[in-house]
């Protein structure tokens, strides 16, 4: 295990997560301990079913917040303060000008406005050849398509672009005046090749733009000093305080979980979810299920993303729990603990009702935004815990999913370590080692993109001589054993549950334009 170079005097350092929602950021000792966090939360604007946008400026400044207060309530000295590293949510992208000030709102990963442009490339047979250089699949979620569909439906502002760049990239600009994005971050665009890491010129002439009008691709240990004094003052922080670019949360997720040597897979649950592991090259699944983005020269993250994770857990809140909601306001408890309590009465595998979590489109495995939810299976006996059990299971179903093609690249798992929200349910928890049939290692700390942030910086300052260091600073884990008579029921499900949704595709794209017609509709 790789050791500190740091002496014994107590420094600290700030490791940023910029998330779709909220941004935190948490104030480690230089051995990894926590120190302080602090988070602020920012609406998603989505004005209709296919937009979901946010306000630059408001991250902007929720970043600034979080810096700013975590350094107020440790009351540390800003001599102290060795480093600030980044983490970022992947896929969104904003048009700026020429001074940089945006042209649009940052539009994320979950705008699905470019779904047809999409689709024309896997039809005209692009898609295929672009995977393989980008190591992204084809989806509405890529800043490549966004990009094409701007260029159509809203060209006076494509015309007056002078870059596009991600929310991480505007935030940088912000305080340092430079543009610069890291190769986790660029191979989220689609536009990276991700074996020589430089933009890919087939990927930019798909997008019909120029590499002039991406910012420079640096590596995750790039450091920026000399911020904007303004900023500095306002933060209470040196103006030469080391910025780490870091890299994408996805990504810092698997260091910050120590799933870095070959065979350990990290697994995160929150709004969305994703599974992914770290090879030494590229990887990719030859029917382009899974993406693959570099974390550095030597290591290349390889995986998938799903759009449907603990915002089914939320949508089935709100439309089938209302008065468990109130009842449990009443009893000032979580209703999310009143709802897995009620799904821990209902036998493993929802008594033959089955979920298909796919209420925001869906990523990996399918990379198809027209994917639509359902239950199959709903009877007369089932009842409404039934049903919270059922989408629990069907998120969890969908992962596993995923995991089959990544096994696939890289033998089986060795280790299963997991992080997100949805380790606060004791309930799916146990769900996930049944399911997958794995030992799974949940790590008391929560905060693995954070951590995984502050042990790059490490690295790019030089202070351990291997991100292997972090193996020694995840702190207690807890690990969960499969019960073999759940895995018995759970492995006689699976397979009925892929026929049914790969029976279901050829259907998808005319349900999502039967809905569209009647929005259409409603809005007239």
């Amino acid at each position: 295990m790789c050791k500190l170079k740091v002496g014994d005097g107590m420094g600290y350092m700030i490791g940023v997560d910029i998330g779709t929602t909220s941004t935190k950021a948490v104030l480690f000792t230089e051995q990894g301990e926590i120190k302080e966090t602090h988070h602020a939360e920012y609406p998603l604007y989505t004005p209709d079913s296919l937009t979901a946008e946010q306000k630059p400026d408001e991250i902007f400044t929720a970043v600034l917040s979080v810096i700013k207060q975590v350094v107020a309530k440790s009351q540390i000295d800003k001599s102290e303060l060795t480093f600030i590293s980044f983490s970022s949510a992947m896929h969104s992208i904003i048009a700026v000008d020429e001074q940089g000030k945006p042209l649009t709102n940052c539009i994320t990963w979950a705008d699905k406005r470019a779904a047809s442009f999409a689709d024309e490339l896997k039809e005209n047979g692009k898609s295929e050849e672009l995977y393989k250089r980008t190591g992204v699949p084809i989806h509405p979620m890529s800043p490549l398509v966004k990009i094409i569909w701007m260029k159509h439906e809203k060209k006076d502002i494509a015309e007056g672009t002078c870059k596009f760049v991600s929310i991480k990239e505007y935030i940088f600009h912000k305080f340092f005046d430079e543009f610069v994005v890291d190769y986790s971050i660029a191979a989220a665009t689609g536009c990276l090749n991700i074996n020589e890491l430089t933009w890919d010129e087939e990927a930019l002439k798909a997008a019909g733009i120029s590499e002039k009008q991406l910012s420079k691709v640096v590596p995750t240990t790039h450091v920026l000093k000399s911020m904007k004094s303004d900023l500095a003052y306002a933060l209470n922080i040196n103006e030469d305080t080391p910025f780490v670019i870091g890299s994408s949360d996805g990504v810092l997720s698997n260091v910050g979980l120590g799933a870095i040597d070959k065979g350990e897979i990290a697994v995160t649950i929150g709004t969305s979810g994703a599974i992914r592991t770290i090879t030494r090259e590229p990887l990719l699944d030859e029917q382009g299920r899974t993406f693959c983005y570099p974390l550095m020269k030597d290591k290349y993250v390889v995986g998938g993303s799903v759009n449907n994770g603990g915002v089914v857990l939320k949508w089935a809140k709100n439309e089938l729990a209302k008065s468990e909601t109130t009842v449990a306001e009443r009893l000032e408890m979580n209703v999310y603990d009143l709802l897995t309590e009620m799904a821990s009465k209902v036998n493993p595998g929802s008594d033959g009702l089955l979920f298909h979590p796919y209420l925001s489109g869906e990523r990996a495995p399918l990379w198809n935004p027209h994917a639509r939810g359902s239950f199959t299976g709903l009877s007369l006996h089932h009842k409404k815990e039934h049903m919270i059990r059922a989408v629990l299971e069907g998120v969890m179903y969908n992962l596993y999913t995923v995991l089959m093609p990544l096994q696939a690249l890289i033998g089986e798992a060795v280790e299963i370590k997991a992080s997100g929200g949805f380790a606060r349910s004791e309930v799916w928890k146990q769900m996930m080692a049944d399911i997958f049939d794995e030992k799974v290692t949940i790590p008391e700390s929560l905060e693995s993109s954070c951590l995984g942030a502050a042990v790059v910086g490490l690295y790019a300052l030089e202070m351990i001589d291997s991100i292997d260091a972090v193996k020694g600073m995840v702190g207690k884990v807890h690990t969960l054993t499969p019960i073999k008579e759940n895995v018995e029921i759970y492995k006689e499900i699976l397979p009925v549950y892929t026929d049914i949704m790969k029976c279901m595709m050829p259907h998808y794209q005319k349900i999502a334009a039967l809905q569209k017609e009647s929005d259409e509709a409603q809005q007239k």
